[in-house]
């Protein structure tokens, strides 16, 4: 983009800059006009935008405009810490991650416990989780599934980018006595055969 750049393009950044939220290439579309190839252009001004101090980048099919990595450091303010959430809000948060669209009794399958009705709307007040219908079964329970704010807030571009069993692992953020309890469970099972 050495020369000028064309209207197209100028029209998708505009639309780029003054929106609050990420739009998708249908918002996009809908802006600027049909007559505009948006796909086209946001590969333009991404490569544009690229290794400069801001970017754009899609994260959960919404484009919109962040500060490079490498700088952000530049940009923190020191301010109060926002709360850390609970070990339940945390579990429940990765429960409707890896299990979306799920119910609250799913929910509570999983963990073992119940849940209170706080912590789903911590989770809903911070815009990572939001209500995604109701499931047809009987009484018509409400389903949860995580929000495009989620992906942004953990960097993921869709759930696909979320860590494997691997990964987590690997990370050492698999609770040890768990891992124990598998190893111990395997012993059992190669000494029995």
């Amino acid at each position: 983009m050495s020369e000028a750049p064309g209207e197209d393009v100028r029209a998708v950044e505009a639309a780029l800059f003054a929106s609050e939220d990420g739009l998708t290439v249908n918002d996009l579309t809908q802006t600027v006009g049909e007559d505009i190839d948006v796909k086209a252009v946001l590969e333009i001004l991404a490569g544009h935008y690229a290794g400069r101090g801001f970017m754009l980048v899609e994260r959960g099919k919404h484009w919109h405009f962040e500060t490079a990595p490498d700088l952000a450091h530049i940009l923190r303010r020191e301010r109060e810490s926002p709360r850390k959430l609970s070990r339940a809000a945390t579990e429940t948060l990765a429960i409707i991650a890896y299990h979306e669209p799920v119910s609250r009794a799913e929910i509570e399958a999983i963990r073992g416990v119940q849940i209170s009705k706080g912590t789903l709307d911590v989770l809903m007040e911070a815009g990572w989780v939001r209500p995604a219908g109701r499931r047809e079964t009987p009484g018509r329970p409400l389903i949860y599934a995580t929000t495009p704010v989620f992906l942004e807030h953990f960097g993921l571009q869709n759930k696909r980018d979320l860590p494997g069993l691997d990964d987590l692992k690997a990370a050492g953020l698999l609770d040890p006595v768990d891992a124990a309890f598998e190893a111990l469970e395997l012993e059992t099972a190669e000494g029995d055969d």
